[in-house]
């Protein structure tokens, strides 16, 4: 469970980090970033600041924000209702982000992987400023920034971060904030 006041700083480095990229916020979505530690209790470790510019019944679109060595845990988008789960593109536009998807492993990789029983793909794919990569749907992956921090554009099919499947059995997708129902 997250402090709101770990809320409140992981939201300044945030926007910090998209403005160093070149990415204007409103003051509402300066406000609005939304900060997840998926339940681990370790947000520098693993976590994940998003800003959700649209999300609809066609399409969705995202700045995440990964802190140095930050993790986004192994995931994938599953079939809902009739659709095939969410496909959706990452395109680096500061620092360094290595995804790891589905595919032949890549030796030895960049990242640190935060907790071996509970990451299996490890196909790497390095992504600079300016670089992206589709991922399928209902594949599996997960994502580290490099040591100065990644701001990550996410541009994708309707996102139903709900509905995530996620590794690790102890993870939980809604932020919990002390204090908050």
């Amino acid at each position: 469970m997250l402090t709101q006041a770990q809320v409140d700083d992981a939201r300044r480095r945030a926007a910090a980090l998209l403005e160093s990229a070149g990415i204007v916020l409103t003051p509402q979505e300066r406000a609005d970033i939304e900060v997840a530690d998926f339940g681990l209790g370790d947000l520098d470790v693993s976590g994940l600041e998003l800003v959700v510019y649209e999300n609809n019944d066609r399409y969705c679109a995202k700045e995440l924000v990964l802190f140095p060595g930050q993790t986004c845990p192994e995931h994938r988008h599953p079939p809902i209702g009739g659709e095939p789960g969410k496909r959706e593109t990452f395109r680096c536009r500061r620092g360094r982000v290595w995804l790891y998807v589905e595919g032949d492993p890549t030796e030895p990789v960049q990242a640190r992987v935060p907790d071996p029983d509970h990451y299996t793909v490890f196909h790497e794919v390095d992504l600079g400023p300016g670089q992206q990569y589709t991922i399928p749907p209902d594949t599996r992956h997960w994502f580290q920034a490099g040591p100065d921090g990644a701001v990550v554009s996410e541009f994708s099919s309707t996102s139903r971060d709900e509905h995530d499947v996620f590794t690790d059995p102890r993870i939980r997708r809604a932020p919990e904030i002390e204090g908050e129902p």
